[in-house]
């Protein structure tokens, strides 16, 4: 019966009207030109969720707005920090559970450069959130790191440049397969970087030829 179930729909990470909310704000001129928008900040706090290692609050928020918005009061200080540590934190909920959270957008490209498209946006936005704790994505297996990356430095285009993107670059329906597997593919760097591995049981140590042939060596029923 498990195997005929259909696949859990992905998740919402925040209701509408609170991406509006964070929407409306990021847009606004109380925050500095390089911030990240509502698409490259759901990124960011999803590779958050992802991440191998916990970064400060203050430390993230500082990556995130490039500096210190100028909130009109403390009670909005603490709406838009609210917000966005919730939108952190309802992903790990959702992957803990092995669900697959919702990206705030279709997950097709119509034929358009990654780059061009919120995709391109979210994936940028993702990919900041890595370089602001590089060390700890990579210190442990580079190599695996790298592969489970790849899409995501892909379809983010700052990689565009790099002599083995290229060919991938130019690939779009290799793109477009990617982009369908987004949710799954942050799934499988959630299980990979959160989830320890399962140590398998011991086995019991067999006995020796020499003492199988001598059971009244052995302990008393």
């Amino acid at each position: 019966m498990a195997d005929n179930a259909e696949p859990r729909p992905p998740e919402p990470l925040l209701d509408d009207e609170a991406l509006d909310r964070l929407d409306d704000f990021l847009d606004s001129d109380r925050v500095g030109e390089d911030a990240l928008d509502l698409i490259s900040a759901h990124g960011f706090l999803v590779a958050l969720a992802v991440a191998p290692s916990e970064q400060p609050v203050e430390a993230w928020l500082e990556e995130l707005f490039q500096g210190e918005p100028a909130y009109q009061s403390e009670a909005e200080r603490e709406e838009i920090t609210g917000l966005l540590k919730a939108l952190r934190d309802n992903a790990v909920e959702v992957l803990e559970q092995g669900g697959l959270p919702e990206l705030p957008f279709e997950l097709t490209l119509d034929g358009l450069p990654a780059e061009e498209t919120p995709i391109g946006d979210w994936c940028a936005g993702f990919m900041e959130a890595v370089f602001s704790d590089e060390a700890a994505w990579f210190q442990d297996d580079e190599e695996a790191a790298a592969t489970l990356l790849l899409p995501f430095m892909l379809l983010s285009g700052l990689f565009d440049d790099e002599p083995d993107m290229v060919e991938l670059a130019g690939d779009t329906a290799r793109q477009e397969e990617l982009v369908a597997q987004l949710p799954e593919l942050v799934l499988d760097l959630y299980l990979n970087y959160r989830v320890p591995p399962e140590t398998p049981k011991p086995k019991p140590r067999p006995k020796s030829p020499a003492k199988a042939k001598k059971p009244g060596k052995g302990k008393k029923r």
